[in-house]
């Protein structure tokens, strides 16, 4: 039975195509929830509805700790939890497993009552319901392979950009900190600007004056313009390789 309970909801072991009809049931009610707890935010839209969502919210969480006892449950079945306490208590320290018990203790802790900051943490943590479907996701597999391979390359942009940020904001602190003290009176107040300029945001709350300072400020934000596209290509080359890699894999099992 334990077997057959980890066949269905384990999406490595499932052997049809896809997910399991379980798990897209899982997968459908997750997004339920989280949607349930972002438009219930609404004042409008939850007023003389609260019962409504509370039914709701209450009946999904019953839901979500089963699984996650059943879960628990199968997890020794795995060759990394093996062990019939130790395995058990390995998976309940994994990541998923974490979020699935916040997630669970956020909705168990509001019956209790709670002050309103707090209830707003807690529907925080309802939210990180979206990160379990990182488990039935093939793309955030891909996504974190692309990462770990070009991670090197992608802590030389991120080094890159932090470098060039500390110049630029250390020559318009000293440039125009005089000048404009509240803005640029020290190279911290300074990182502000150097932040939304290389990013290419520029709110225009910190901008320079002076004309070495605008000549600068310029420069940076050509630069930035180098610099956010640096991790972006990186990126886009290594997820191209990746999706080769894919079609050549689904091609040679076809075959």
């Amino acid at each position: 039975m334990r077997k057959r309970v980890y066949t269905i909801l384990e999406p490595s072991a499932w052997r049809g195509k896809g997910l399991s009809p379980v798990n897209k049931v899982i997968c459908l009610l997750i997004l339920v929830s989280v949607v349930a707890s972002i438009v219930e935010t609404e004042p409008e839209v939850l007023k003389g509805r609260e019962d409504l969502f509370s039914i709701l919210e209450y009946s999904l969480t019953g839901i979500f700790a089963i699984e996650y006892c059943l879960r628990i449950w199968i997890a020794i079945e795995k060759p990394e939890y093996t062990g019939s306490i130790m395995g058990r208590i390995r998976y309940a320290l994994s990541f998923f497993a974490i979020i699935d018990l916040l997630t669970i203790l956020a909705v168990v802790l509001t019956v209790f009552g709670t002050a309103p900051l707090l209830l707003r943490l807690f529907r925080l943590g309802r939210i990180l319901r979206l990160a379990r479907l990182g488990r039935f996701s093939s793309a955030l597999n891909t996504l974190q392979r692309v990462l770990s391979t070009r991670a090197p390359d992608l802590l030389i942009s991120v080094g890159l950009a932090v470098t060039i940020h500390i110049i630029a904001s250390t020559l318009l602190y000293f440039v125009e900190g005089r000048i404009q003290p509240e803005t640029f009176g020290s190279i911290p107040r300074a990182m502000w600007w150097g932040v939304v300029t290389l990013t290419t945001v520029g709110y225009g709350d910190a901008y320079p004056i002076t004309v070495l300072g605008k000549i600068l400020g310029s420069v940076t934000a050509v630069v930035g313009i180098g610099v956010i596209a640096l991790p972006t290509g990186i990126l886009a080359a290594a997820f191209s390789d990746a999706m080769d890699e894919e079609r050549k894999k689904s091609s040679g099992d076809e075959n």
